[in-house]
């Protein structure tokens, strides 16, 4: 597929505003003809049969879990409307002339783009069709300046940093492929990893940065767009000071969860991500070595692994920010776990859940910090976080938990909780005053 296809913006610009005047011009001259009773009487049933199909749909998804997620608010309206514009369009077809026929197959054409155009905006996580898609456009990694080999600096960088002359006004992202892709030993076969450098790791000598690996959600893949939005503000403000960021695959494609655990049905997924990419990590790119500077995160079913891989190798990751996450793998659907992963066993499913992880390491997390967030909106991933929250501060990690207001389980939900993490943890990697 055309790569300009895969890198078109269906949030801003003209093409979202194209389809939706295109559709709404559809409906006016659909109605527009002679006020005939017959043509009122189907018209009206094609306009209620098909928003009633489409509120049905709605329900039907949050009943059954289809999506593993809420339905955000807009979806239900974007999909009522799109199908009574749908159902109007089809009845036109019957009893009319050729051009009316000829509008009601585009009206139908621009009535579905515009339902699916709408009810990404309302999830607010997709940008593009790539992004869609799961297909990553980004152009592939060059080389990076070598990681440190003198002792880390005990001096918080927000006193010592001065930004040079030119340095760029924001970071840099790309793809972890060819040479540059990250090696996986344990049998997982995971998507290319990509990596966000802020405007401080792109000067001629760089300075040694915190460094955080993110896991996104189901479905979703390794893009690392939303998070590096955020940090281009953070970096704005910080002299262009903000961690490195690797976005890894949790998932191995959009249709499967691993369960965030080494595994026969789907390898190494736990290997990859606490051995194959720290070691990477260590040997690729000038980051700080403490713990305290590397964290691992996690959106939704990312946001799962995060708390697990945290606190199962604290050695490692000192830090866990936890955004909008279920709070142990197979949480919105245990079926897909238990059984490929787990083979049945219940015991050994419930042993990787956090809270007997916690239970394995006491006083393992002294100096630890755990930021967890969800939107104020989401009435299943909020509590569940608030929970996840406890468990941590009762295992002994220094722990924060927000809510975002206005947001549910989607696209405002996932860049305010990063923002919210960004804030705890900026002092703590020493890029901002305490």
């Amino acid at each position: 597929m055309l790569r300009w296809l895969l890198e078109l913006d269906l949030v801003d610009g003209p093409v979202p505003w194209t389809i939706w005047i295109l559709a709404a011009a559809g409906a006016v001259a659909l109605l527009i003809r002679p006020l005939r009773r017959r043509w009122i009487v189907r018209a009206g049933i094609g306009i209620l049969l098909g928003a009633l199909v489409g509120w049905f749909l709605v329900v039907w998804a949050d009943v059954t879990k289809a999506f593993e997620l809420p339905m955000p608010p807009d979806v239900k309206w974007w999909t009522t409307g799109g199908f009574a514009l749908l159902g109007l369009s089809i009845v036109s077809l019957w009893r009319s002339r050729w051009w009316q026929k000829a509008i009601g197959i585009l009206t139908i054409i621009t009535s579905v783009l515009s339902m699916f155009l709408g009810i990404n905006l309302a999830f607010g996580l997709d940008r593009s069709l790539g992004e869609i898609l799961g297909v990553n456009t980004l152009a592939s990694a060059g080389g990076f300046a070598a990681p440190l080999t003198t002792p880390a600096p005990t001096t918080p960088l927000s006193e010592t940093w001065h930004a040079p002359a030119g340095m760029r006004k924001s970071g840099e992202t790309r793809v972890l492929s060819g040479d540059l892709k990250i090696p996986s030993t344990g049998g997982f076969v995971p998507r290319d990893a990509s990596i966000y450098l802020p405007p401080a790791a792109l000067v001629k000598d760089p300075p040694a940065l915190p460094v955080m690996v993110l896991m996104m959600g189901l479905p979703g893949s390794p893009n690392p767009r939303a998070v590096a939005g955020v940090l281009n503000g953070f970096a704005a403000k910080h002299q262009g000071l903000a961690p490195i960021v690797i976005v890894a695959d949790q998932l191995g494609s959009q249709t499967q969860n691993p369960g965030c655990v080494d595994s026969k049905a789907f390898g190494g997924v736990e290997t990859y991500f606490n051995t194959d990419i720290p070691n990477w990590i260590r040997t690729h790119l000038r980051v700080l070595p403490d713990a305290k500077d590397w964290t691992i995160a996690g959106y939704s079913n990312g946001g799962a692994c995060s708390f697990i891989y945290g606190a199962r190798h604290p050695e490692i990751w000192g830090n866990i920010a936890n955004t909008s996450g279920e709070p142990w793998a197979g949480f919105a659907d245990p079926a897909s776990v238990l059984k490929p992963v787990y083979g049945g066993d219940q015991a050994a499913f419930d042993a990787n859940k956090p809270e007997a992880i916690l239970r394995e390491h006491p006083g393992a997390y002294a100096d630890h910090w755990a930021v967890f967030s969800a939107g104020a909106l989401d009435k299943k991933y909020g509590p569940a976080n608030r929970t996840s929250a406890d468990l941590a501060e009762a295992a002994g990690f220094r722990t924060t938990f927000h809510l975002i207001p206005n947001a549910t389980h989607s696209g405002p939900g996932l860049y305010g909780g990063l923002a919210e993490a960004f804030s705890v943890l900026y002092p703590r990697w020493g890029l901002a005053a305490g």
